[in-house]
């Protein structure tokens, strides 16, 4: 292994930045959970709200704590298909449930 680290990091401010955004994010989705978003325009509004705030945090942690932010980009690559193969699992898993009749439980 090689001892040559010249790798980048953001150091301790941009460590507490980043936990600040997560921070501020998980605030923000429990005082937007409160609103009625769905009434106001479209069902599922909320939801919707949430995963973005999620997705938003999920990306910052991506990029900073694992540091794919400073990696090659065949790395980045990597991360960006990973969630592109999650995307295909959802929508196979929804398509199953969404065509699926009530079943026993639905009579």
């Amino acid at each position: 292994m090689s001892d040559n680290h010249n790798e980048g990091h953001i150091g301790y401010p941009g460590y507490i930045g980043v936990f600040a955004v997560l921070v501020v994010g998980t605030i923000f989705t429990y005082f937007s959970s409160f609103w009625d978003l769905d009434g106001m325009f479209f069902p599922g509004a909320n939801t919707l709200l949430a995963l973005l705030i999620a997705f938003t945090k999920m990306t910052f942690v991506i990029l900073f704590f694992m540091h794919v932010y400073w990696n090659s980009k065949l790395i980045k690559l990597s991360a960006v298909a990973s969630f592109f193969w999650l995307a295909i699992m959802f929508a196979y898993t929804m398509q199953d449930y969404l065509t699926r009749g009530s079943g026993v439980f639905g009579q």
